[in-house]
C-alpha cells in the first residue's frame, strides 16, 4: 500500500469498519502464515496466525506507525510464532534434505535466479503445453512443500511475497549469510525439477 492508502486504510480499521478487516485479513494473511510456518512448522502455524490476528485486534488502536502496516503484522506474527515454539520447544531444523532429481550446477543460472538459457519450449502455448503446464505447477507445489522447512518459506517470503532479504532476517532471526544460503539451496531444487520437468515431463 502506498502511504496515502495505507493511511486511510488504517483510519478504517480504527474506526471498526468490517470490510477494512476482511480486505486485512485477505492481504497480509498469507504472507502471516508463511512466516508462522518458518517458525514453528506446519502443524502449529495456523494456531500461530490465530493468535497474532488476537494480538493485532487488541494493539491496532496503539499501532504508532513507525512501520509499514505490512512489517508491524509480520513482526507480530513472528512474535506469536515464536511464543508457541517456545511453548512447544520443538526443535526446528535447518539441515539441507537431497533433492531427488539431484542438483544442477550453479552455472546454468545467473545470481539473480533466473536462468542463463531458458529451458528448450519454455513459451510453447499449444494445448499440450497449457496441460503440462498445469502439471508443472502442481510439481514445483509439491517440490516447495517437500523443501527443508526453512528453505521453502525463505523462498516463499523471497518470491511470492517479495519481501527483502533483510526483512526475513529479521522476521526468522537468522543471517543475512543464512537466507541467502537457504535461497539458493531452495532454487537449486526447484530449478532442478523444473529441468527434469522438462525433460522427462513427470515430476
Amino acid at each position: 500500500m502506498t502511504g496515502t492508502h495505507e493511511t486511510e486504510f488504517l483510519e478504517r480499521l480504527l474506526a471498526g469498519e468490517q470490510q477494512a478487516f476482511k480486505e486485512l485479513v485477505d492481504t497480509y494473511q498469507s504472507a502471516m502464515r508463511a512466516v508462522a510456518y518458518a517458525i514453528v512448522g506446519s502443524r502449529q502455524a495456523d494456531e500461530a496466525v490465530q493468535d497474532a490476528w488476537l494480538a493485532v485486534v487488541r494493539s491496532l488502536p496503539g499501532f504508532q506507525r513507525r512501520s509499514s502496516l505490512k512489517t508491524w503484522l509480520l513482526t507480530i506474527t513472528a512474535n506469536a510464532a515464536k511464543n508457541r515454539y517456545k511453548q512447544n520447544r520443538r526443535e526446528v531444523l535447518l539441515d539441507d534434505l537431497p533433492s531427488p532429481h539431484g542438483s544442477i550446477g550453479d552455472d546454468r543460472f545467473a545470481a539473480d535466479g533466473h536462468w542463463r538459457v531458458a529451458p528448450f519450449a519454455w513459451h510453447e502455448d499449444t494445448p499440450e503445453a497449457l496441460l503440462s503446464e498445469d502439471e508443472l505447477r502442481q510439481c514445483l507445489e509439491h517440490t516447495l512443500l517437500s523443501l527443508p522447512q526453512f528453505q521453502s518459506s525463505v523462498l516463499i517470503l523471497r518470491e511470492r511475497q517479495g519481501l527483502e532479504l533483510e526483512e526475513i532476517c529479521n522476521l526468522l532471526e537468522i543471517s543475512l549469510s543464512n537466507v541467502r544460503v537457504l535461497l539458493h539451496r531452495a532454487r537449486l531444487k526447484v530449478f532442478a525439477t523444473l529441468e527434469h520437468f522438462e525433460e522427462t515431463g513427470q515430476c
